[in-house]
């Protein structure tokens, strides 16, 4: 048992890395090569089995936002020697019909809006808001450090839906690994670590890309006033609570902009 431990505080020193622009450490041992064929055969899947929206101009927006924002991003890692990196995503960016509240984007850079979020981004500038926040989880490798986090409670399983990442029923199982959400409050305080980077990164790419940080605080508020006081309390939820990533965004702002103009502001 002692050899074990220290194999894998070993493993785990040599797979630390920093986060650019937050700085924060992270524990990833997920190779991308491991994790993307599987990332984008789940992202077929799900374009498959749901129905694209029929709002062409709503649609045309939506991807000319994404492209947008994941172009500032892709010159951010070509410009700090991330450019091995920045080769392996392809970026795609759809707007499907359902109702919910919800927007992700999969390892890789696959991102999926609903049009029911679309009220809640009321505008351009809102819904870069949140396509920045949903580019920096994938920037940030946030799906790559939660199966990091899963290896060790599912070893076995994890090992089984990378390795075979292109039968359905595993890549769902990939799918849940990543995404779903633990009963244990210590793995739901961790995601909302993620969410809180995945707002402050998202943030300073909306900027870089020339949209107006502010709308990001306004995107929370709409939520906030969306959600009726019915979401659950905060150390039960995946997510920060909206007056809290308000707070937290009003302060970030200028640290933002400050980020933005370092890393050069798209005009």
């Amino acid at each position: 048992m002692k050899k074990l431990i220290l194999f894998t505080s070993f493993v785990l020193i040599l797979s630390c890395s920093t986060v650019p622009i937050t700085e924060r450490k992270r524990v990833n041992i997920v190779d991308d090569d491991e994790i993307l064929p599987a990332s984008f055969a789940q992202y077929d899947n799900f374009l498959k089995e749901n129905a694209l929206s029929k709002d062409a101009e709503k649609t045309r927006e939506l991807k000319e936002v994404g492209i947008r924002i994941s172009k500032s991003v892709d010159r951010f890692m070509r410009a700090n020697g991330m450019t091995e990196e920045a080769d392996k995503y392809q970026w795609e960016f759809n707007l499907v019909q359902d109702d919910q509240m919800n927007a992700w984007c999969l390892p890789g850079g696959k991102v999926v809006f609903y049009s029911g979020i679309l009220p809640i981004c009321e505008n351009t500038d809102g819904i870069a808001a949140v396509m920045g926040h949903e580019i920096a989880h994938a920037f940030a490798k946030h799906g790559q450090e939660r199966m990091t986090s899963s290896y060790g409670q599912q070893l076995g399983g994890m090992a089984v839906a990378i390795g075979t990442s292109g039968q359905n029923y595993d890549t769902q199982v990939l799918w849940n690994s990543i995404y779903g959400i633990s009963s244990q409050i210590g793995m739901l305080a961790y995601s909302r670590t993620h969410e809180t980077e995945a707002d402050k990164l998202g943030m300073v790419f909306m900027t870089m890309a020339g949209y107006d940080p502010e709308e990001a605080i306004e995107v929370w508020k709409r939520m906030k006033d969306a959600n009726k006081g019915e979401s659950p309390p905060e150390f039960l939820s995946t997510h920060p609570s909206n007056e809290t990533r308000i707070q937290d965004l009003q302060k970030y702002l200028p640290v933002a902009r400050m980020n933005a103009r370092q890393f050069g502001i798209d005009q």
